[in-house]
């Protein structure tokens, strides 16, 4: 009979190891927006931050925007550019993307209000009915919209158009897209 060895070790398959999350390698948005705001400033091209999110695999999703006229491929490629020269990616991964902020999207920054005074928006109020009218001036807090609508005219026996002045504080807007129109 073979004796049992004293202090035989275990099988390998039995070993088993702890994954344990390690979130120090999240990347800091402060960082992010630092690197940004410096590309930013450089260009010095109206340029804008729309939104910046990071999740938590570390996509991080830049939208930009500008004060006057569109966003180009060279702007974002620049803040891009930054963003990845500026990371390390053998400390952490990351995946990134760049890219201005849509017609298709909501309106997420007050910027995007004054560079398209004089265009319709479809706004969703906080308390109220949606609607559809053109923006036609803002101040600091409140935006003027000019609704046309068809009425009937009680004394005319036919329906006519009037206008009707919507003035809204900035935080009372749920959301508001731009129309997009072709005419």
């Amino acid at each position: 009979m073979d004796e049992l060895n004293e202090g035989t070790q275990v099988p390998s398959f039995f070993q088993y190891s702890l994954q344990v999350q390690d979130n120090t390698n999240m990347l800091d948005p402060k960082l992010i927006q630092s690197l940004i705001d410096e590309r930013i400033a450089e260009l010095d091209n109206g340029l804008y931050v729309v939104d910046l999110r990071i999740s938590p695999t570390n996509t991080i999703h830049v939208e930009l925007d500008k004060l006057k006229g569109g966003v180009s491929v060279s702007d974002c490629m620049s803040v891009s550019r930054n963003i990845e020269h500026n990371l390390d990616r053998e400390q952490t991964d990351f995946e990134l993307h760049v890219s201005s902020a849509g017609l298709d999207k909501p309106v997420r920054h007050i910027n995007q209000f004054a560079k398209n005074v004089g265009r319709s928006f479809k706004v969703q109020p906080e308390n109220g009915a949606q609607f559809e009218a053109e923006l036609i001036k803002m101040s600091d807090d409140n935006l003027v919209f000019k609704q046309r609508l068809q009425v009937r005219d009680e004394v005319k026996k036919k329906k006519v158009w009037v206008e009707e002045f919507i003035e809204l504080p900035y935080d009372q807007i749920k959301e508001a897209k731009i129309v997009i129109s072709f005419k």
